[in-house]
């Protein structure tokens, strides 16, 4: 097999240039079915998955699931929002990092804006900005790709192996490169949620103490 890394990382800089995000503007004003909302998800979502003539973007069973461990409100005479649609799309690219724990915890405070008015600090404004700070950081991490594959370039670079040797491993060090900035992220934002839960858990403590002393005071 012939290993063309130049041609790997033009590709994967194209495909990140046409990663379509769903804009808010973009998402239906009226509420949807189930089989609606799915269809939706799988027409806008289907390029950004792995294998796109079989992978799936979200499935009945997968928003029953949602429900279920808290991380979606139920539907409202069996039809979903907009406020729904903008939880499911985190829950979507959230869900390839995070633990279900770790995204209740996150998307908790997303949870109490659900359908709060235009004049509140709602979910549509709230998605609206995550949406301009993703668009905003496709450029800086197209150019950090090409710093680390310039990097990976200059490692393996030995005579004794042969270019298609060379090739491979200097790949290995590529996804090294990569694999290293997702864990180090990956860890931080744990380490960021595991804070607010401490933090709440020291809130609930607090409260059973105050209602054993006020018991107390009872007896």
């Amino acid at each position: 097999m012939t290993i063309d890394n130049d041609d790997l990382m033009n590709s994967v800089i194209a495909s990140l240039g046409r990663i379509d995000v769903i804009s808010l503007d973009e998402m239906p004003n009226i509420d949807l079915y189930m089989d609606q909302l799915t269809t939706f998800m799988d027409e806008r979502l289907k390029k950004t998955t792995r294998h796109p003539e079989s992978d799936k973007i979200l499935t009945k069973t997968m928003i029953n699931n949602y429900a279920k461990n808290d991380l979606l409100p139920p539907p409202i005479r069996k039809k979903y929002s907009k406020d729904h649609l903008i939880l499911l799309i985190f829950i979507y690219y959230l869900k390839s990092i995070l633990s279900i724990n770790d995204i209740q915890t996150l998307l908790q405070p997303l949870k109490e804006r659900f359908h709060l008015s235009d004049d509140e600090l709602n979910l549509s404004r709230i998605y609206e900005t995550a949406y301009e700070l993703q668009t905003e950081e496709l450029e800086p991490v197209i150019e950090d790709l090409k710093k680390k594959y310039q990097r990976s370039l200059k490692t393996f670079d030995d005579d004794s192996l042969s270019e298609e040797e060379k090739k491979r491993m200097q790949l290995f060090s590529f996804i090294t490169l990569l694999s290293y900035d997702v864990y180090v992220k990956k860890l931080l934002i744990e380490k960021m949620l595991d804070n607010i839960t401490d933090e709440k858990d020291k809130e609930k403590d607090k409260s059973k103490g105050k209602a054993k002393g006020k018991n107390k005071d009872k007896e």
